[in-house]
This record gives C-alpha cells, sequence and structure tokens, in this order.
C-alpha cells in the first residue's frame, strides 16, 4: 500500500537520473567561482556590509547567474560586484590578495550606460574562461565599483612584483576590452594603494 501523494521508489530513482544528468551535461569551469555583493552602509562595518551571494563552476550556472542579477549599470551608487576565486575574499587583507594589485579601468558617468555592462561582461570572461595563457593562476578576482564620481573596474592579481605576469595580464585585458593604443590603463600594487595619503595613487605598471 502507497499513501496518496508521495513518490514512487522509481519516480525518485528517475528524479536523481534526471539531476545526474544535467549535471553530465554542463560544461565545467578551470576554477570555482565566487560572487560577492557590497553596498555601502555607512552606520555598519565595512565587512557587514559585503556578502557572499553565490558561488558557480559550470558555464551553464554563469549564465543563469548572469542572467538574474541586476545590470551593475542599474546599481545604486556604493554598490560594488566582486567575482573571485572561490576561497579568496575580495579584500586587501585576504593572504593571496595583500601582495596583489590591481589593473583599474576609470570610466566617465557618461560611460555607465554605454560601455560600463559590456566591459565588466568581458571582464568576468576573461576570468572564468582563463584567458591569460601561463599566468591564470595570477588572477585573484575583479570588482566593479559603481560611485557617483565615476565608476571603476578593476582585476585583481596575486604578486604585484611578478611583471611578467602582471604585464601579460594587462595586456591581454586590455586587449579584450578593446581599447584603443592611445588608451593607456594603469596597474597599482595594494600596499601602495591601501598606504596612499591622497587620491592620486602612482601606477607600479601601465600598459
Amino acid at each position: 500500500m502507497r499513501l496518496k501523494g508521495l513518490p514512487r521508489r522509481e519516480d525518485k530513482r528517475k528524479q536523481k537520473e534526471v539531476i545526474a544528468l544535467e549535471r553530465v551535461q554542463k560544461h565545467p569551469l578551470q576554477s570555482r567561482w565566487a560572487l560577492w555583493f557590497f553596498k555601502n552602509v555607512k552606520s555598519q562595518p565595512w565587512q557587514c556590509n559585503l556578502r557572499l551571494v553565490t558561488t558557480f563552476d559550470t558555464v551553464e550556472d554563469f549564465w543563469a547567474l548572469y542572467t538574474h542579477i541586476q545590470l551593475a549599470s542599474k546599481l545604486s551608487s556604493g554598490c560594488d560586484y566582486s567575482l573571485f576565486k572561490d576561497g579568496i575574499e575580495p579584500m586587501w587583507e585576504d593572504s593571496k590578495n595583500k601582495r596583489g594589485g590591481r589593473w583599474l579601468i576609470t570610466l566617465s558617468k557618461q560611460q555607465r550606460h554605454s560601455d560600463l555592462d559590456s566591459m565588466w561582461l568581458e571582464t568576468l570572461l576573461c576570468l572564468i574562461g582563463e584567458a591569460f595563457d601561463e599566468y591564470n593562476e595570477e588572477i585573484c578576482g575583479a570588482v566593479i565599483n559603481i560611485r557617483a564620481k565615476g565608476d571603476k573596474i578593476a582585476i585583481w592579481t596575486r604578486e604585484s612584483e611578478n611583471r611578467a605576469a602582471v604585464t601579460h595580464i594587462g595586456r591581454v585585458y586590455k586587449e579584450r576590452l578593446g581599447l584603443s593604443s592611445k588608451v593607456v590603463i594603469g596597474y597599482q600594487a595594494h600596499a601602495d594603494t591601501a598606504t596612499k595619503s591622497n587620491s592620486l595613487n602612482k601606477n607600479k605598471f601601465v600598459v
């Protein structure tokens, strides 16, 4: 006798088979990634404003996530998205970040509605697609800052002193964004950014 409403054993088995098949059909990424969201609430400590949204490790799960979250250009000022390798938190203090730095793209207010979303998506695709050849292990993640004065996108790397890796990543990133050769982007070490005494931070490398 079977109680009404309860699934048969065969039904449960079929459900498990479908789930297993879906997993097999997905395309795995080289790394597992974590998406973080930051919303600036001044009454709270910085770390309390940062929360983990989800992690993923397949192409399909990335696109499912990307199509369901709000576009960066629609976020309110003071908000960030961060995509980092799972196990690395999007902050300078993380042991994987503290010796590193970032390639920084600064956009004008006008670019928020023309270039921001496409540049951020290309940045994400560079990360999950392992676009940096033998230096992919140097990648920690990427951050987009939505600010009233102008938005910023940055790729974070592990070792600011690794000139070969940093400059290769910068050149590939610039090319993938389709930036003109006349446009110069700069790399800043986190240690320099953290101790800067004014708004002008010297670039360690440029491409």
